[in-house]
Order: C-alpha cells, then structure tokens, then sequence
C-alpha cells in the first residue's frame, strides 16, 4: 500500500504525518519548536529547524513502523512571514525569523505606501492591512538596523522555501505563502515588480513561485540525511497552513467550508474566479481559476483555557461544558465581548448577573466565537453556497461548542474521523489526490428551535 508523508511547520510544533492512500492516518510525529525570545525577538536557529524536523519525521515514520523507503510522496504545510537570509553561497546569514517577531513593530513607511496604492488589493489578494507581522516589515528593519547583514544578502526564503531547497537543492516555494508576503501579483502568479523596487529587492533573490501541487524534485542525498528520508523520494509543493487544513478536510470538492478555532479562528473557502475584497485573503487555488480565500479574527478558544484557570480551576473544561449544556440559548443574557480574555477581571462580560453560573460563562464565550465566525462564513460565502463546514483546531473536540455554530451557522457540521488535518492536506499534494479521501464520523444539524432562537439572538447582540 502506498504511503505519504505531510510536514506541516507549525509556530509550536512541527509535526509529521503519514497517510495512505485510502485517507487514513498511520503514523504522527510531533516536535517542540525551541524557539528563541526576548527583546521582541522570535527567532529560529537553522540547526534547531533541521533537528526538529528530523524528530517529527523520524517520529512519524516509527508510529507508522515503516522506514524511510516506504514513502512515496511528500509535500509539506508552512506558516507564513517567516523567513531567513542567505549569502551568495547559500549559507545562512540569520536565524530563521519567525512571523511573531516584534522587531518591525512600531512600523514599516514603505510597507505602508504599497499597501496605500489603489491596485494593492487587486495585485495581492490581501484585503488586510499589512503590519509588523509581514516579512517586509521586518527585511526594511535589517535594511535600517544590520546593513553589514543586508549588504551580503543574496536569498530571502521563507520558511517553507527554505525546507524545499534544504531538501531537493531546489530554490523554490508555493504561490499561497509567498501571497502573504504582499510581494506577489497574485492574478499571473509572477513576482510583483513595483513591490519589488519598493524593497529593493530583485527576482532573483526570491524562490520561484510555483503552483500547490507542483512536483519540485526529489529528496537530495544532503536533504536525506537532514530530515531521516530516503535519497530520490519525490518531494512536491506544498502551501500555507489554512489551506492544507482545507485540503485535508476535503473543501476543494465543492460545497463545503472550514473553520479553525484555536488561537485564531479562521475560516476558509474555495470559489471559482479572482475576487479579492476586504476582509479576506485571497491565493491561488489547485486547478486554474480557483482560488482559496481565508478570513480570520483573534476572537478564537483562548478565552475559554483563561476562564477556566483564573474563575473555575475546580472544573475541567469537559465539566464545564457539562454546565453549559444546562444554559439556554443566550446565557440568560449574559454577552462576551470578542476576546473577553484580553479585558480586565470580568468586564469582557456584558450584563452578568448573581444568578450567573460558571456554565453561563463558558456558554456566553461559546456563543461569542460562534458569532464572530458567522461573521467570517458570511463574509467568504454570503451567498450561502457552502452548506456544510468542516471544523479543526481544539474548539474541534467540544461537542457544545460545535452545535452553537451549526445552529447559528445554519450549516451541517461534519465531523473528522480521526488525524492531523494540516499534514493530511499536505500527504494528499504528495499523492496526486485534489479532491481528497475524506472519511467522517459523523454530523452534527442544526437544531430547528435553537436555530430560530439563535437568529433572535444575533440580531440582539452588538459585538
């Protein structure tokens, strides 16, 4: 039976994954990202990047009791804004600079002036407003701050540019986190040129952009030994993390979106035709003439670990929830605001009460992210095309928590079996197989009264 394997570089982890050709998981991999901080700074040394990589794979591979050889493809899914400089001879100048890094924070001018032209939008897809986070930010801060650094820059690579050459010798990446950069003319598929010269930089410093999917190459003898693979495994493009969650959980077949909610809540959908807007980012998709689009908010599953530790650390956050199913729709009146965590004490919370239980708190946040992502589906498919939503992410575990949204959403949510759904997208470009072999467990519809409670409600609420 054939065997994949999918990378995905997580900001914390990065994991492995090993699928086979029917859709199922056979082995995982998971390795701390032992990252660099302080002073702002987050950064990644290149020899940490190669040994953490070879512990997830190595790891992966041994869940799965099978060697190296038994690979058949491999692609990878990254993070984006992260990168690293290298000098003429391709050796690192830097650590690797990760998207968290708050060196460029108090602000980029000519980031801020090609985000300021009228064809930004139309020439990136990104219908958000570039800040400190943005790889660009952060190379005009080594331009300003480490010219001896910058002088000999010859490569900028991201992340996920840089697994690739480290593994096939090939410089080259994906379409989808190079869009984020705000470097790319996502129509064409080609290197932005005005962008270009805004940063001083030339194509040829740049990995080519090519298409998710793409074969690069095959594992080089080097690239073997760095990540424990086998010498000549065909290595393919990947993209970036959002999308090969997408791809794993099978919305390229139509009709279907997906959600995340952990730290951030994102969501993702797949349409034919380029259609930037506000609010959304939009990349290239798989076939020609689709494109993914992703929207996202910070209003994600923080609050509920917060609560939990600092008003209930009696409970379990599955007893809980437990609570929460006892609350009726609206939690007696009780709002969160969005991020109700990030408020001082209790004043994220509108309306508490005496009578307020630990239940109607978690409740409340529930309904809270719930409200938020209606906002994100509307936003990607106001059209009410996509019937069913596929979740990831820890808010993907809280069965509760899942009927708020199908109720609010007025979608089927259907639920995965089993497996790492980032390294499943990425084991799927490996093996040639688009539309996916995604199997569920289960759904979950949504609730007729509650659905007509909820609609009240929403219209109620100001957040």
């Amino acid at each position: 039976m054939s065997r994949f394997l999918g990378i995905d570089l997580g900001t914390s982890y990065f994991k492995a994954g090993v699928w086979d050709g029917a859709g199922q998981q056979c082995g995982l991999g998971r390795a701390f990202v032992p990252k660099n901080t302080g002073e702002g700074l987050c950064e990644l040394q290149v020899e940490d990047f190669w040994s953490t990589l070879l512990t997830a794979v190595t790891g992966a591979l041994a869940d799965a009791g099978i060697p190296a050889s038994a690979i058949d493809g491999i692609s990878y899914s990254s993070q984006a804004n992260s990168f690293i400089l290298l000098d003429g001879a391709m050796e690192p100048l830097t650590p690797l600079v990760l998207w968290p890094d708050g060196r460029a924070a108090i602000g980029c001018d000519p980031l801020g002036r090609l985000a300021s032209r009228s064809d930004f939008m139309e020439k990136t897809g990104l219908g958000i407003v570039p800040d400190g986070e943005f790889m660009l930010a952060k190379l005009d801060w080594f331009r300003a701050n480490k010219p001896e650094i910058w002088g000999r820059t010859a490569s900028v690579m991201t992340i996920s540019d840089y697994l690739v050459y480290g593994l096939t010798g090939r410089k080259a990446g994906d379409m989808t986190t190079a869009s984020l950069t705000a470097l790319l003319d996502v129509s064409k598929g080609s290197w932005w040129k005005e962008a270009l010269e805004a940063f001083g930089l030339r194509e040829d410093m740049l990995s080519e952009p090519l298409a998710t999917g793409t074969l690069a190459g095959q594992v080089s003898p080097d690239g073997a030994v760095k990540a424990g693979l086998e010498p000549g495994t065909p290595f393919f493009i990947g993209c970036l993390d959002h999308y090969a969650v997408a791809i794993g959980a099978g919305i390229t077949a139509g009709g279907r979106i997906s959600e995340s909610t952990g730290t951030v809540l994102a969501c993702v959908g797949y349409r034919e035709g380029y259609a930037p807007r506000n609010g959304v980012i939009t990349a290239r998709g798989l076939e020609s003439g689709r494109f993914f689009q992703l929207a996202f908010n910070g209003n994600g599953a923080t609050a509920v670990e917060w609560y939990q530790k600092h008003y209930a650390p009696q409970l379990t956050i599955q007893q809980l929830e437990e609570l929460a199913c006892k609350v009726p729709v609206g939690s007696d009146g009780l709002v969160a605001m969005p991020r109700s965590d990030s408020y001082p004490g209790l004043e994220g919370f509108r309306n508490v009460q005496n009578g307020h239980t630990p239940g109607h708190f978690l409740r409340a946040i529930f309904e809270s992210t719930a409200a938020t992502l209606k906002s994100l589906v509307d936003l990607l498919d106001g059209e009410g095309v996509a019937t069913e939503v596929i979740p990831s992410g820890g808010g993907a575990r809280n069965r509760l928590w899942l009927q708020i949204k199908a109720d609010l959403l007025q979608r089927d949510y259907l639920i995965q079996s089993s497996g790492e759904l980032a390294t499943k997208g990425a084991a799927m470009l490996s093996a040639g197989n688009l539309s996916g072999k995604v199997v569920f467990a289960g759904t979950i519809h949504p609730q007729k009264e509650e659905v007509e409670q909820y609609k009240q409600w929403y219209k109620s609420i100001s957040i």
